[in-house]
């Protein structure tokens, strides 16, 4: 069975260094989905500090990623990278699922 959620080298480096000056409690980095954003929804990324059954787990590259329940239709298939460029860096969610993102980049749509 393929994961949820695929860590590029990039996005799995950047969760170590991330958890790494995390506060001692993180269990690690947990993915969900909000509704917000122009396009109607929006990607969310937070400390895990504990762990809700309902999550699914992944552990991929020597990081491990929690992925909230309600998320995972939204999230089947996409590969988490992270892009680092002159004046900002930040983690980008390549997913087949999305019909439509916003101009901005930050919310997509799913039909």
């Amino acid at each position: 069975m393929n994961p949820i959620i695929k860590l590029s080298e990039n996005a799995a480096n950047r969760i170590k260094e991330i958890m790494s000056s995390a506060e001692k409690d993180a269990l690690g980095v947990r993915v969900s989905v909000k509704s917000g954003g122009c396009a109607g929804m929006s990607y969310v990324m937070e400390y895990s500090k504990e762990l809700n059954p309902n999550d699914e787990v992944i552990q991929d590259k020597g990081v491990k990623v929690f992925i909230d329940s309600a998320a995972v239709m939204y999230l089947l298939g996409t590969e988490m990278d992270y892009k680092k460029e002159d004046f900002s860096s930040t983690f980008v969610f390549n997913n087949p699922n999305e019909t439509e993102r916003c101009g901005c980049g930050e919310s997509f749509k799913v039909e």
